[in-house]
């Protein structure tokens, strides 16, 4: 929420997000995990990590993305004031949202 409505540097965010993967791994460790999982964090929706990751990633918001990958990670999942995000649907019934990929 801080980086989305600027609070928050693209650094200070990454820094986090390190510094929470960094922990949770530590904790695995420390609980005796022999295989660490990966893939467990996202800066914003598992479903649009993995549109991004196999290249579905719309029109509309393939300039963003070019011109800085977390901005437009986050255009796709929040808009702005140049384009509409992704549409947010329920996972089968529960209440769980997530990005639907085009």
């Amino acid at each position: 929420e801080g980086y989305w409505k600027g609070r928050v540097t693209a650094d200070a965010l990454r820094q986090t997000a390190a510094d929470l993967r960094r922990t949770n791994w530590q904790q695995l460790a420390d609980a005796g995990v022999d295989e660490v999982p990966t893939g467990d964090f996202s800066y914003y929706d598992h479903v649009l990590d993995t549109s991004v990751m196999v290249g579905a990633i719309p029109a509309r918001h393939q300039d963003a993305v070019n011109a800085d990958a977390l901005d437009g990670f986050f255009a796709m999942a929040r808009g702005n004031q140049d384009v509409a995000p992704l549409e947010m649907t329920k996972w089968f019934d529960t209440n769980y949202h997530y990005l639907v990929p085009e």
